[in-house]
């Protein structure tokens, strides 16, 4: 049960904008415990997208702080063109390294629709987790 716990709590860290490692941790329990894979799937899977719903919060919040003037920086450039072009679909992208992150910002700050923005951060988390699963799974 705490392998559980400190699985959720690495992967909704991993997913704010804070640096995380939450692959390295699921392997390193896998390794452990690898008769647990599926339950770590899931705790991995909703432990980051919960922690990307907190970031997709934060962008909802931070209209009051950020205007479509900040949003010209290059930083955000690339995320903005995905959202603008693909609208929620571009969520799925949000396993992504650094880009992942931003995605969800700008989507609460554009004010996506939550349950189609959550729905499509669920599915590429629990891809993204699902691959490290199975690639464990076959080297182990």
């Amino acid at each position: 049960m705490t392998a559980l716990w400190l699985m959720f709590s690495g992967a909704f860290l991993a997913a704010t904008l804070l640096p995380g490692g939450s692959e390295v941790l699921l392997v390193a329990l896998l390794n452990e415990a690898p008769q647990t894979w599926f339950a770590l799937l899931v705790v991995a899977s909703i432990g980051n997208s919960l922690g990307a719903i907190t970031s997709y919060y934060l962008g909802y919040l931070g209209r009051f702080a950020k205007t479509p003037e900040d949003f010209a920086s290059k930083k955000y450039q690339h995320g903005l063109k995905l959202i603008e072009k693909y609208g929620y679909w571009a969520l799925l992208l949000s396993w992504l390294p650094l880009i992942g992150d931003i995605l969800c910002l700008i989507a609460g700050w554009l004010k996506l629709p939550i349950i189609q923005s959550t729905i499509m951060i669920l599915i590429g988390k629990t891809i993204r987790y699902s691959l490290i699963v199975a690639a464990f799974m076959l080297a182990w």
